[in-house]
């Protein structure tokens, strides 16, 4: 380990968070554009703390694109004006995480339109935690959804593990983006709760558990998926940075507690 690193995650064991010192002009490197108790950061944190940031900002494009075409599929008006509250949350989020990453040279505008964000895989494909090219969305957001029954039972789980995941990020060492998170997180939880309510809902109106049971057996292992091996090398990395806290393992544990207690609320089995 270099001194430059060593010294830097001292100042972080400090409990020193790193800011933005300035605005980075052309002939300015964008590593220098961040200190730490008046110190540069590594090259390297500033490229942990990119990737983050933009897998967060794409995968909330990504969600949001693809339950778009969900909100006239709503049972009824109270089902659509939800369905169009969580499409315009997300896409305020991914503006707020576009908006960290600015100032490292991305214009948010050209960002957006770079990608088909409605894009999507064959329902049959399994990515597993394989990445594929193109954009930086989180791998589950390369599935289809199917249904009203669908988009809910996807809303919940999806839901409940962005909380896990983003509540990682209110401590974070890069400030402005624990600031960011700390507005995101409360409307993020209530979008898991929000699911689960239309769970329930969707179960109640058919009187049959057969097409949510079906929902959850597809997207169950694709949103645990989402927590990355156990062996990531970028997840040890987040965390030797101040970036989060835990490791994907537990925070996995964690989703599996919290979907199986609201599996078990809706009389759904937990697929093996």
């Amino acid at each position: 380990m270099q001194k430059q690193d060593k010294d830097f995650l001292e100042r972080l064991a400090a409990g020193h968070k790193v800011m933005p010192s300035g605005t980075p002009s052309n002939g300015t490197a964008q590593a220098e554009f961040l200190s730490c108790a008046g110190q540069t950061v590594p090259t390297g944190y500033r490229s942990e703390l990119m990737r983050l940031v933009v897998v967060f900002a794409d995968s909330e494009l990504a969600g949001a694109a693809g339950f778009c075409p969900f909100i006239n599929r709503g049972p009824g008006l109270r089902e659509r004006i939800v369905a169009a509250k969580i499409v315009t949350e997300k896409y305020v989020h991914a503006e707020m995480a576009l908006n960290l990453v600015e100032p490292f040279g991305v214009n948010p505008m050209l960002y957006v339109r770079s990608h088909a964000w409605d894009s999507r895989l064959d329902r049959n494909v399994d990515l597993g935690t394989r990445r594929i090219g193109g954009d930086k969305r989180l791998n589950v957001f390369h599935y289809p959804l199917e249904g009203w029954e669908d988009a809910v039972v996807f809303n919940m789980l999806m839901g409940a593990a962005t909380a896990i995941q983003l509540a990682e990020m209110v401590q974070s060492s890069y400030a402005p983006l624990a600031e960011a998170i700390t507005q995101i997180l409360p409307r993020e939880r209530e979008h898991a709760q929000l699911g689960e309510s239309g769970v329930g809902q969707a179960i109640e109106r058919s009187a049959s558990k057969a097409a949510v049971q079906a929902a959850v057996n597809y997207w169950h292992p694709r949103v645990a998926a989402t927590f990355g091996r156990v062996d990531s090398d970028h997840a040890s990395i987040y965390i030797q940075y101040g970036l989060r806290r835990r490791s994907s393992a537990e925070m996995l544990s964690d989703w599996k507690t919290q979907s199986a207690a609201a599996l078990k609320r809706l009389g759904i089995a937990i697929p093996g």
